[in-house]
Order: structure tokens, then sequence, then C-alpha cells
């Protein structure tokens, strides 16, 4: 009878996400899905374009900094947008290459590079470069109605912007983000980087963190249109100085102050390349404890509940007789069919959507070593700095 049960619970858990958790797992939320209709709105109106600058946080990026700034330079924006990079206190030649790149678009004047000072305590790297920036923005004659918070190794297609605001304006958000297309190209990457982005829809359904009615809300950080007036009545960014994953507590800040809009774009990408499986696994190891609250309870559950969900099918489908390995097969089948719309979107095999219990195996080894880093001090490590004390981090 526990025997039953039990092989019963991943089917259980699999017709809820499929049917009940805001179809997080067609990959619905999109810009392209919305943004022509909200640009032809905002031609229409007659409104001038609001005045944008964007705030780059950049921490020894000389490799791809250039690429990134470059493909903001050459933004068709109608409206006036310039660019505040704030170096933060890089090793390499991140400033350099800035400067360089802004000097071969031809758009000098229109990029301010900012060394960036000392972390003061309870903050961490990100969000004091992003603090610095947005006080430089703050202290001029005219402050922008949008402040673009990108991440130094995102590069954009020109048109990016334009669509972007006109989605902030035409859905009166306070905060706008894209989930860039992550890169996919060596063999970690094209088994794992899917996934993560599947995870991610799942904890956070993009319809429910689009929707002024739930709670839910979250942020992806590479790209992240906020008003500047709504930050602030929000109590800015010091609201959150101290949370390791500033994407997601940023959108709950946000979220409190008006709708906000979070989907997937092509638009978009990441040059950060992952070539090997310990790549992933830092990037993974850095926030995933931060993400559970830094609650060892909030750890216990997960994992056994990745085990129930991702794990089981197969063994009850593989291992098991009867009505158990029926019920195995059926929750096995769900995950597969729930996992090929986000494999189509990096066009991998969909037949590797099969492998999902051992990629979720992984990740959930990943997290216990987040637990492990993190009670051993070395917590939220990142470009040479250890962001995660052993008490619990900041932020709301």
């Amino acid at each position: 009878m526990i025997t039953a049960a039990i092989s019963f619970a991943p089917l259980a858990i699999w017709a809820y996400l499929l049917l009940g958790r805001g179809w997080f797992w067609c990959c619905r939320e999109r810009d392209d899905t919305a943004e022509m209709s909200a640009i032809d709105a905002l031609m229409q109106s007659g409104s001038p374009w609001p005045k944008i600058a964007a705030v780059i946080p950049a921490r020894n990026e000389a490799e791809l900094i250039a690429q990134s700034l470059g493909s903001l330079l050459r933004q068709d924006y109608p409206g006036s947008f310039s660019l505040v990079i704030v170096d933060d206190q890089s090793s390499d030649n991140t400033r350099a290459e800035a400067s360089s790149a802004a000097l071969a678009a031809g758009s000098a004047e229109r990029v301010r590079i900012l060394a960036g000072g000392n972390l003061p305590p309870a903050w961490t790297g990100k969000l004091w470069a992003m603090r610095q920036g947005l006080s430089a923005l703050e202290a001029t004659d005219e402050p922008p109605e949008f402040v673009l918070f990108s991440d130094a190794d995102i590069a954009y297609a020109p048109r990016t912007l334009r669509h972007l605001v006109a989605i902030a304006c035409s859905k009166r958000t306070v905060l706008t983000s894209l989930m860039v297309k992550l890169n996919c190209e060596s063999a970690a990457e094209n088994w794992l980087v899917p996934a993560f982005v599947f995870f991610f829809q799942k904890l956070y359904p993009f319809a429910w963190v689009n929707d002024v009615r739930r709670a839910t809300a979250a942020a992806a950080g590479g790209c992240m249109l906020v008003r500047r007036d709504a930050l602030a009545l929000a109590g800015g960014l010091e609201a959150l100085r101290g949370a390791l994953i500033d994407d997601c507590a940023l959108g709950a800040l946000m979220k409190r102050q008006g709708p906000i809009w979070l989907g997937l774009t092509e638009q978009a990408r990441s040059l950060r390349r992952y070539p090997a499986l310990a790549d992933i696994r830092r990037m993974v190891v850095r926030s995933a404890f931060a993400q559970l609250r830094y609650s060892p309870l909030r750890l216990v559950c997960t994992l056994v509940g990745m085990i129930t969900a991702y794990v089981l099918p197969p063994v009850f489908t593989l291992f098991a007789q009867g009505p158990e390995r029926l019920a195995g097969a059926l929750a096995w089948i769900l995950m597969t069919l729930c996992f090929v719309p986000t494999l189509r979107l990096y066009g991998r095999p969909l037949l590797s959507a099969l492998a999902l219990p051992l990629i979720a195996a992984l990740y959930s080894l990943f997290t216990m070593d987040s637990a492990l880093q993190h009670w051993r001090g070395r917590g939220g490590y990142w470009k040479g700095r250890f962001q995660a004390s052993l008490k619990k981090a900041g932020g709301p």
C-alpha cells in the first residue's frame, strides 16, 4: 500500500504542474506576442518616447562588455537613451574596453563610466554597483523616466529597447523584464541550460508574475526596465541591498507598487558561456540556497520534492510492476511533455526530454552543494567575493 501511494505521488504532482500552475511549461509569455500591438498603441497615442538611461554593473567583464555595450548603442530607439557603466573595481581592462566600444560606436557623449567605490557592509556587489549608477542619474538635472538595469554580458537586437518600452507603456508596468536567451552551445549548456529555464518558469510562472491578482513576483536580472519614480516610492535599491537573488527581490519589491511583466525573448541573448559542467555548477551553487532563504527545512523539502517528482517516475517505470509501473510511466510522460516547449525554444532534440530526471538529480546535487558552501562561510561566491554570510542575507 505504501509503495502504491508513493508511486502515484509523482503522477499527482505532474498533473498539477501540467494543469494547475499557470501553464508555465507552454512558454507563452513572450515579448514577440505582445510587442507589435504595444508599439502600435504607443505610436498611435502620439506621446513622446520616454527618456531612458541604462545602468550596467561591470566587474571583470573585459571580454564581453564591448559587444554588449555596442549592441545597446545601436538601439533603434526614438527617444533619449544614455548609458552609465559602473566599473565595480575590476582587475582587468573592463573600463578601457567600455571606453573603446563607446568611441568605436561614435557615441562617447552618451556613455558615462564610473569607478565603483568600496563595497559597504550589508550590500551585495551587484546591487551596490546598481545603486551607484542610479545615484549618478538622480543627480542630473533631468533624470530619466525609466532605468534599464542590464548585465554587461547581454547582446541586444537593435529594436529590443523600443519593444521593451512599448510593453511597459502599454501595460503601465513599474517593472518590465526579459528572460534573455541563454547561451547554449557546449555539451554542458545543451543538456543543462534549458532545464534551468524550465525550473525558473516552474518556480515563478510568468503568467502569475504578470497577473496583478497574484502575489507571485520575479524578474530576470540581465534585463530589467524600471520606472524610476516607482522604485523611489518603493524605498529604492536600499530596500533590498543585501539580496543575493537581486532580480527576484526587485520583482517582489516593485509588484507592491504596481503591475510588473516578465517574458521570454529571442531579441536579447546572454554572451556568458558555460563550457563545462563545473561552470554551470558554480552558477547554480552561488544562489540556490539563498533561493531557499537559507532554511534547512526548505532544503530537505526541496530535495524530497525533486526526488519524488523527477527521479521516482523512471525508477517505477523501469523496476516496478502493475499499477506502480503504469503510474510511473504516466508521470514520466507528463514530465517529458512539459519539458518539450522549452527544448523547442532552445532548438534541442525533443527526445532529450527523457533525460530530465538525470538533469534534475544533478541540480539537486548542486543545491546541496550550495547549502554546504553557505555553512562553510563560502556562500554566494562570484568574481572573488563571498556574498552570503552565515547569517541570512538581507532583502525583502
